[in-house]
């Protein structure tokens, strides 16, 4: 099943069914107006929203609509509860080596994470606003997974239960804020303004093979100015899959159903050097972070910018057919005063 919120006059949306070629949705006020009373009666609502599901794409819908991304909120347009879990340590690694800093040894078995805000989410499409070129403006391309009512101290077994919907997340940061805002002590804050998750959430079922019940196992294409940026598979190299994450955020304190889990900057193990880049045959990147480390460890120094205005970030992960899952995250960023 496909979910998405239209933009309307209320905050939350309207909840949309959305087919699975991402061509066509119903509206269902009958069942829910936003996808927040879903989550919070997923048992209840499911069986009617499957329903629907079923007769859009056997084409039984004649109210069906012109499914267009464009007109979306993010699936939750706004959440109670956003954490994000660094479950890619290589990428860790890989910037804390850039700086010369040694790794702890409890990062490849304790989970790094953080309570990002969740009040304001962009939508998929919307522009990223840019007010301090200076700040260093990055994209993360990130696989987020939206839970259940998960209990204080849950089983891995509960937790991957929890699961209900997955989607892409591009998690917006400003780099050049973070040193300052981590020497403090305190974690991110100014330096990880709204993020913005893909047009369509959909249940683990829609990924086939590609979900074994942890983790998805498909590349995620980030697509700068037009040209593939990098292209790793979210499966390799996730040092701590969406049941262990779930578990490790849920150690003292239970999570409300609704919550959104992210997995992280998707990273895979490849040469330090020019033959990473997607061009030469490689993975690439899914953050200018990650590639500017290998700039500064190949040649001292990083030669790729930050974005700036008019720089143009799509997010996507394609099934097997070559066929959107999630539809795209597409933005363009834009200078503000």
């Amino acid at each position: 099943m496909k979910l998405a919120t239209l933009k309307n006059t209320r905050r939350d949306g309207q909840l949309i069914v959305v087919s699975r070629d991402l061509a066509s949705y119903v509206a269902v006020p009958g069942i829910a107006h936003s996808l927040q009373e879903v989550m919070d009666h997923w048992d209840k609502m499911r069986p009617g929203l499957q329903e629907i599901y079923q007769n859009l794409n056997a084409g039984k819908r004649p109210d069906a609509g012109r499914f267009d991304p464009k007109k979306c909120h993010s699936p939750l347009p706004r959440a109670y509860h956003w954490a994000d879990c660094s479950a890619y340590v290589h990428h860790v690694e890989l910037v804390r080596k850039a700086r010369g800093a040694q790794m702890p040894p409890s990062f490849w078995t304790d989970p790094l994470i953080y309570q990002g805000g969740s009040d304001t989410f962009l939508a998929p499409t919307d522009n990223i606003p840019l007010r301090n070129s200076k700040w260093g403006l990055d994209f993360e391309a990130e696989i987020a997974v939206i839970t259940d009512d998960v209990p204080m101290g849950c089983t891995v077994e509960q937790a991957a239960k929890a699961i209900k919907l997955v989607m892409l997340v591009n998690d917006v940061s400003l780099r050049e804020l973070i040193p300052g805002e981590i020497a403090k002590g305190f974690g991110f804050y100014q330096s990880k303004p709204s993020s913005s998750f893909s047009p369509v959430a959909v249940t683990p079922d829609e990924l086939g093979p590609a979900w074994d019940g942890r983790r998805v196992m498909l590349p995620l294409i980030s697509t700068l100015n037009g040209a593939v940026f990098g292209q790793p598979n979210a499966g390799t190299d996730m040092t701590f899959d969406f049941p262990h994450l779930i578990c490790h955020a849920a150690k003292t304190r239970a999570l409300c159903a609704g919550t959104i889990l992210g997995s992280g900057t998707v990273s895979n193990h490849q040469p330090e050097d020019d033959s990473s880049l997607v061009a030469n045959g490689g993975v690439g990147y899914s953050c200018i972070a990650e590639r500017r480390m290998i700039e500064i460890l190949q040649h001292g120094h990083a030669n790729t910018e930050f974005l700036r205005a008019g720089d143009r970030i799509r997010l996507e992960m394609l099934d097997t057919q070559g066929k959107s899952i999630f539809g795209a995250i597409d933005q363009q960023v834009v200078e503000v005063s």
